[in-house]
Order: C-alpha cells, then sequence, then structure tokens
C-alpha cells in the first residue's frame, strides 16, 4: 500500500454500493426521479452496450421489424397522411431524443423474465389485434414490445426512469376512428356556440343552427369536424405531457398543467371561430378558408402554447414556493 493511502479504509473487491433493484438505494433512487424532473443517467452506457452486443442487438432489430413491421408502417402512414396525427412526426424523434438525454440510470441491472414476459404479450396482442382488425390495439402493441425490451435490457425501473419518452410516444398513436368521431361532435357544438356567442356580443345578427353559423348576408359558417379543435387539443395535450415532464417536479403540478391544456384549447378554438366569422362578416367572406383560415389557426394555436407555458411558468412558481416553505419548517 502507498504511503498516502494510509489509513483508508480498504473493502473486498466485490464490495460495490448496491444499485440493485429491489434494494433500499435503489428505491430512493427512483423517488427522487419520480417526484423530480426526469433524472439524467449514463448516455455512454447506450453506446457501450450496443457495441459490446452489436450481434443480439442486430438480430433483436431484426426481429423487431419482421414481427411489427404492420403496425409501424400503419403508423409512419397516419403520421404522414393524417391531419389528426400529423403531431406523430415530432414526437416520436423527440421520444427517442428524450431517451439519448436521459441515459440509463445507475445500478440497472436486466430484468429477463418480466422483459420476455412483457415482450410475449406484445407479439400476442399484435397478432390478435392482426385478426381483430383493431387497429389502434395493434398499434400500441409496439410500444409495449418496446416497453418490454427496455425492461429485459435494463430492469423495470429503467422503465420508470423513461416515463416521459414512453409516454410521449403512446401520445403520438392516432385515437380510433370512432374514439375521434365521438369526442368531435360535442367540440363542434361547443365551438360553434362559443362564436356564435362571442358574434352576438359584438352584435352581429346570427343564427345558430347545430354547428352551422348563419351570418347576414347569407353567409353560412360550417364549423366542420377539421375545425372541431380536436386536432389541437390533441396536439395541446401532448405539449403539456412534455411540459410538465421537463420543467414541473410533481406529479400534481404536472397533472394540473395536463388538466389546463383542456378548457385553453376549448376556449381558444371559440375564439377562432369567431375571428372567422367576425372577418367572413367585415372583411371578405375569402378569409373564412383557404390559406387565411389556416394561417388563422396557427395562430391561435401558438397563443394557445403560449398560454400553456404561462400556466407552466405559474405552477413552477407554486412548487418552489411550497419547497422553500418546506425547506424553511424542516
Amino acid at each position: 500500500m502507498d504511503s498516502d493511502a494510509e489509513g483508508a479504509t480498504d473493502l473486498p473487491m466485490d464490495v460495490v454500493p448496491d444499485d440493485r433493484e429491489g434494494t433500499p438505494r435503489a428505491a430512493a433512487q427512483d423517488t427522487l426521479t419520480a417526484g423530480g424532473l426526469m433524472a439524467r443517467g449514463d448516455r455512454k452506457r447506450l453506446l457501450a452496450d450496443l457495441r459490446a452486443n452489436a450481434i443480439p442487438a442486430l438480430v433483436t432489430a431484426v426481429l423487431f421489424v419482421a414481427l411489427f413491421n404492420r403496425p409501424m408502417r400503419l403508423l409512419a402512414s397516419d403520421w404522414w397522411n393524417n391531419p389528426e396525427a400529423g403531431h406523430g412526426l415530432l414526437l416520436a424523434p423527440l421520444a427517442v431524443w428524450l431517451i439519448w438525454r436521459g441515459g440509463v440510470r445507475a445500478g440497472a441491472s436486466p430484468n429477463v423474465r418480466l422483459g420476455l414476459l412483457i415482450m410475449v404479450g406484445a407479439v400476442l396482442v399484435r397478432y390478435a389485434s392482426g385478426l381483430a382488425a383493431e387497429l389502434y390495439t395493434m398499434k400500441v402493441s409496439v410500444a409495449m414490445a418496446l416497453a418490454g425490451l427496455t425492461v429485459f435490457a435494463y430492469g423495470f425501473r429503467q422503465l420508470l426512469a423513461w416515463w416521459l419518452p414512453f409516454t410521449i410516444f403512446w401520445l403520438s398513436i392516432p385515437l380510433p376512428e370512432l374514439v375521434t368521431s365521438t369526442l368531435a361532435l360535442p367540440l363542434q357544438f361547443r365551438a360553434s356556440e362559443m362564436g356564435a356567442a362571442m358574434l352576438s356580443w359584438r352584435e352581429i345578427p346570427v343564427l345558430l343552427n347545430g354547428n352551422v353559423i348563419h351570418l347576414p348576408g347569407g353567409h353560412q359558417l360550417f364549423v366542420a369536424e377539421a375545425c372541431s379543435g380536436l386536432r389541437s387539443l390533441t396536439a395541446l395535450l401532448s405539449l403539456g405531457v412534455l411540459l410538465g415532464g421537463m420543467t414541473l417536479a410533481s406529479a400534481p403540478g404536472r397533472l394540473l398543467l395536463i388538466v389546463a391544456a383542456i378548457p385553453i384549447a376549448i376556449v381558444i378554438n371559440g375564439i377562432r371561430v369567431f375571428l372567422t366569422g367576425f372577418l367572413v362578416f367585415f372583411v371578405s367572406p375569402e378569409l373564412g378558408e383557404g390559406f387565411m383560415h389556416t394561417t388563422e389557426g396557427w395562430l391561435m394555436f401558438l397563443i394557445a402554447f403560449v398560454l400553456l407555458g404561462g400556466v407552466a411558468w405559474m405552477v413552477s412558481q407554486m412548487e418552489g414556493f411550497v419547497s422553500r416553505r418546506r425547506s424553511a419548517h424542516a
């Protein structure tokens, strides 16, 4: 032993801090991760594991593509062709980046049995949904399989540590047509009612018939399913989850932000209907369709996002205040 190491306590070479799943140290780390922002782990371990297990990783990737080729193609087609699911083009790559940013948690260890169980379940769901022609469940099986691979390689607690990217990826999967149709109709009526009420408040005589607003001069404002606000609502909910996961530290704060996204989206869409009717009546009917109508929708969504960001800031300030109070009374 060197002289400058005298007095140090020697430990056996096989005694290391126990970060394995199920130990008190691991449980404490998971509590910190769940209660705060998504903790950053070791990014280099991802690449190191891929290099060290290049052949098994390649075989796994080939089998994954072979088993889940159809649901992955359906997802890509939805993201590219379905306006209601276009946010998936942003969310799916963002989920990959969040996994890279988060890295692998310290002490992560494989859970082979549970991982295999989840993957077998994903394969069964994929082919059962294919036989039943249930496309939404088939697409969800891709997320299930990825979760199973995560548990297989790094354990269940790593899946919990990556809750944000997995939630973001799940939100990128478009809802079934039956669900969207059921949600869109009441949203259409609500937007029509709010738009008509605001137009009446501005002393513009209107007649509301379902989701059709009749304006003076023979003009009609039809609030179609595409204008129901469902598209902006789903996108805003996804942004709420993302903002909450990256800027807020508590589960109640994140839930409050997600809930706040719903009235913000509904009110903003009602204002959009009002502005469209206002411009059609006072300026030109051409402003109610085409490029100007689409641009107006993007501008209103930007305003909704700014409002949601403001709510996130206020909730973060509340969390900071509560944290300081607790520290002062500790």
